[in-house]
């Protein structure tokens, strides 16, 4: 019996240690990743300003993007006034830790057809953390160093992981011909979990060239619901 104890002791410890490392593990995931993933976004975004307004008035139309490359900042007044995240070419999992990712095929911000992103709803900083607080109507501006592109939100969608119409260059019909610009924004749901995909479209309402800049009030913070 003093045997018995002695190795249900042991067992005990070995599971209690096991827990305390599997906390450890969570709070590196929840809450580290997001303090890494922030200060690496951040500076991005800083990089990409100050390139920005470094270029020259530029009328040539954009070019394919690099994978892996920054080439724009996405701003939604509605998640707070200081809401800025840099865009990335690829949605691979090393390009999501660094920030929103471009659907690749799909086209550029400003362009007819489906400007497709991705981010993480929770770690890595996650940027769509409150896709679901989005409204129709609420604005989103995606700046590039030649343009303002101001979409509008209409509506959105939960799907599947492999509902890929969503990201077809007219949403949610695959096949057919663009004949407006759009943007769709894709987060896994609920958060926590990857079982399904919360989906917000938008449209395409204005494109300001970079040097005239944007009219006053479009990144006013909206009030209420």
């Amino acid at each position: 019996m003093k045997a018995l104890r002695w190795v249900l002791g042991i067992v005990g410890d070995l599971f209690i240690t096991l827990g305390a490392l599997l906390l450890l593990f969570v709070a590196w995931q929840l809450w580290w990743t997001d303090v890494t993933a922030n200060r690496v976004q951040q500076g991005t975004v800083q990089s990409l300003t100050r390139d920005f307004a470094q270029q020259p008035a530029a009328t040539e139309q954009p070019t394919p993007v690099a994978f892996g490359k920054a080439f724009a900042i996405v701003r939604i007044p509605r998640l707070g006034s200081d809401y800025a995240r840099p865009v990335l070419e690829g949605t691979g999992r090393d390009i999501l830790e660094q920030g929103i990712g471009h659907y690749q095929g799909t086209v550029l911000p400003g362009a007819i057809g489906n400007f497709a992103v991705a981010g993480h709803r929770t770690t890595y900083g996650r940027p769509f953390h409150d896709i679901d607080k989005l409204r129709p109507g609420d604005t989103i501006v995606v700046e590039t160093k030649n343009a303002y592109s101001v979409y509008t939100v209409k509506r959105h969608a939960i799907v599947s992981p492999t509902d890929v119409a969503v990201i077809a260059p007219v949403p949610e019909r695959p096949g057919a011909k663009p004949t407006a610009a759009w943007m769709t924004m894709t987060a896994c749901h609920p958060k926590y979990s990857a079982a399904q995909r919360y989906v917000v479209f938008a449209e395409l309402e204005h494109t300001y060239p970079h040097e005239q800049g944007l009219p006053k009030g479009t990144l006013a913070v909206p009030g209420g619901d």
